[in-house]
């Protein structure tokens, strides 16, 4: 036998091919649709295909679950460019403002004691834009390693110039429709991170705490029972549920206590919200510092006392005896005090869920605090609308907005099981608290007259724009917004919008959005948000969720438990298509997959099998070269109508978006049946007399590697474009090869 390539005499080797295939690719530009488009390669009259990159965040680098979502991305890219669509993957990274500061902050001073405050605004600020300019080349990289054809010409950043300018359109938009206000409301408030959370960056995890039931005083009538009792320095009122005959006689009277910070007046209320079954069935009600107790607060017209301070320390209204105590201290000694006086009735160990900062993972605080929001329930006049069954004119809201373009299916969610998820957030929404105590991001666009103090001015006068206002005197806000906020315009800022450009014309609404259904409320929901509203349209046609990655013991990753797989070593020790193929097989959507060393191991060695398999048949080729028209015999013909019907079947299950069952129906294929049987039946027609029989099977093969080239393609981007340039087209990529049958 005689090779006809001398590469092929070689193993395989990942590590010395990969690059050069990329720059091989980055060089000829074919991840630019234009370039596509120009050189032929796509269909300018075809429908496009568009999708965004779920922007990772610049701070650290590439981890697993991001390999999937970019293994998953590419197979469709490269199966839609295939397809001679115009194809368009936007890259780019997100500030992740708290996340990015934190980082920062930790890195200069945990060990030092100080904080930015000693540093300064500016030269902090500094230094966190060198920290992410840093991350985002190593992140940019590692992207590329995993073999992503996104078009780098196109690459965006949550934070620069021309998202700053979609950021402060969007605000104004919603601003001067009313949609967007400032108010002394209650937040979720970190007292580490000092900052406001939304209700999504809030994480509930259980754990054990004491209910305590005792009385305000000796004359008062019943107990209330809380797990909170620090608190109560803070409590207006007692809720109890209004049927409930222990206490119905009660309803609207008021007593006055003193638990220790002077008199205190209770009112009793009734309220449906109450359960009669937990603790005593009266819920002391702390309007400063619950959510519900907030709501209960307003509705029945009582007085809010703030008790805790943005430091999670008590404030003076608790009096002089717990004043700047931290609140487990204030716990303890008040607890002490109840004891004392014989006001504890019982105390017992429960379940809870804590709320925490999804951030620094402490005690989040619920605390009135005066800033920005997003009204969710406003009616607006929607213009230009595009969605199915709310009419340009139509009075709507942002709530329902969010609710009907999934129920009329312009956005189908993928698996469909989400959708009752999705429905069950939109019906808790609350208005979005969309400003944020801290010094990196997109600061809010509204400017004030410094002669009026806006903390404490309600009649300040107040600029709202793009751009700053003109004259002196005035004074920009300091807070700056939600980084979901940014990213909620992600696939049509990076298209160009506010501007009329041909990008936003030729690619939008997106053909789909690829995540992790971790991220449907904090990213996704926003984007509809912020598409239906701003463009009067979907920004996604389908959302397609993954699960996430875990160990194969079904563990979460990370690097304290020690059973973190980094998936750039992964690639640096079998290869980028071995490391897809695993994230790929037995993935089903939205369901978490598990992952170990050994699982890429093993598609390290199927890499190797689609090598040697090109290497036999190109041994048997050179034949074929001294024939002027080899002709495939009818006998013979079976196998290209079996690997037709493979080349429907891959594509079927690709446009249902069930990766892993194409891959595995693609790996089945190469490794049981061509390997196995095909080839091994084909041994002994190629070593044969007959000549006809032998061209024939020479012709077969090749034709079926040539197409099962093209399958594997998007799946495992390197080994088939190394052996399509060795063994078929030096001048011409398989990358823009098109489908076969196409």
């Amino acid at each position: 036998m005689v090779y006809m390539n001398e590469k092929l005499t070689k193993p395989y080797s990942p590590k010395e091919t990969e690059e050069r295939i990329y720059a091989l690719w980055e060089k000829s530009g074919v991840f630019n649709p234009d370039t596509c488009i120009k050189k032929g390669f796509s269909d300018k009259n075809a429908e496009p295909f568009s999708i965004v990159l779920p922007p990772p965040n610049v701070t650290g680098v590439l981890h697993m679950g991001h390999s999937e979502m970019l293994a998953l991305e590419d197979i469709l890219v490269r199966y839609n460019r295939m397809q001679k669509k115009p194809t368009l993957w936007i890259p780019g990274t997100d500030h992740a403002a708290i996340a990015t500061q934190a980082k920062v902050e930790k890195t200069l001073y945990e060990s030092s004691g100080k904080t930015r405050h000693d540093t300064g605004k500016d030269e902090f600020l500094k230094q966190v834009e060198e920290f992410a300019k840093e991350s985002h080349s190593t992140i940019t990289e590692q992207i590329k390693r995993v073999g992503s054809s996104l078009d780098w010409s196109r690459e965006a950043f949550t934070l620069d110039e021309d998202r700053t300018v979609a950021v402060r359109t969007a605000f104004k938009r919603m601003y001067d429709d009313g949609l967007i206000y400032r108010s002394n409301r209650i937040v979720n408030w970190c007292p580490h991170c000092k900052s406001t959370l939304s209700d999504d960056e809030v994480e509930h995890k259980p754990k054990k705490a004491t209910l305590y039931t005792f009385k305000y005083s000796q004359d008062f009538p019943f107990s209330i029972a809380t797990t909170r009792p620090e608190t109560k320095f803070g409590d207006t009122a007692v809720a109890v549920h209004p049927d409930d005959t222990r206490y119905k006689k009660y309803i609207g009277q008021s007593f006055t206590v003193d638990i220790g910070r002077g008199a205190q007046n209770i009112l009793i209320i009734g309220d449906d919200f109450v359960d009669p079954d937990f603790g005593t069935g009266a819920l002391g009600v702390t309007p400063a510092h619950s959510v519900v107790d907030y709501e209960m607060a307003q509705k029945h017209n009582l007085p809010i006392v703030k008790i805790l301070d943005e430091d999670g320390l008590m404030t003076e209204k608790a009096g002089k005896l717990y004043a700047g105590l931290k609140i487990k201290a204030a716990r303890i000694k008040f607890v002490e005090w109840l004891s004392e006086n014989n006001l504890i009735e019982k105390e017992e160990i429960i379940d809870q869920n804590l709320s925490a900062c999804y951030r620094c993972a402490r005690p989040v605080e619920p605390i009135p605090s005066l800033q920005w929001f997003i009204d969710v329930n406003k009616p607006f006049i929607m213009k230009d609308s595009k969605i199915k069954t709310i009419k340009t004119g139509d009075k709507t809201t942002l709530k329902k907005l969010m609710r009907t373009v999934v129920e009329n299916e312009q956005v189908k969610i993928t698996p469909n099981r989400f959708e009752k998820t999705y429905y069950h957030w939109i019906d808790n929404l609350r208005d979005w608290c969309i400003s944020r105590q801290i010094w990196y991001g997109h600061q809010i666009p509204v400017w004030y007259k410094e002669k009026n103090n806006y903390n404490s001015s309600k009649d300040a006068e107040i600029y709202v724009g793009i751009n700053p206002p003109e004259g002196l005197g005035w004074t920009q806000d300091s807070d700056t917004l939600d980084t979901w906020f940014s990213s909620g315009l992600w696939t049509f800022s990076t298209l160009g919008w506010p501007n009329k450009t041909e990008d936003l014309k030729s690619y939008h609404p997106t053909s789909v959005l690829e995540t992790g259904y971790d991220i449907l409320f904090f990213w996704v929901a926003r984007m509809i948000l912020m598409s239906t509203y701003l463009l009067g349209d979907i920004p996604f046609k389908t959302v397609y969720l993954h699960g996430l990655v875990r160990d194969n013991k079904g563990k979460k990753m990370s690097k304290s438990l020690g059973n973190a797989v980094n998936p750039i070593d992964m690639i640096e020790k079998y290869g980028a298509d071995a490391t897809r193929m695993s994230l790929i097989i037995g993935t089903s959507p939205g369901n978490d997959i598990k992952l170990s060393e050994d699982k890429i191991k093993g598609y390290k060695h199927f890499a190797n099998k689609i090598w040697n398999i090109a290497r036999f048949i190109d041994m048997n080729s050179e034949e074929l070269n001294t024939v002027q028209s080899p002709e495939i015999l009818d006998s013979d013909r079976l196998y290209i109508k079996e690997i037709d019907e493979l080349s429907q079947d891959v594509a079927k299950e690709i446009e249902c978006y069930h990766f892993y069952l194409a891959a595995e129906k693609l790996y089945h294929y190469t490794w049981n049946r061509l390997a196995s049987e095909i080839i091994e039946e084909s041994k002994s027609v190629l070593n044969g007399e007959d000549k006809k029989a032998r061209i024939s099977r020479k012709l077969v093969l090749n034709n079926l590697l040539k197409t099962l080239l093209k399958l594997l393609h998007p799946f495992m981007p390197f080994i088939t474009e190394e052996l399509w340039g060795t063994m078929y087209d030096k001048n011409n990529l398989l990358i823009v090869e098109p489908w076969p049958n196409q």
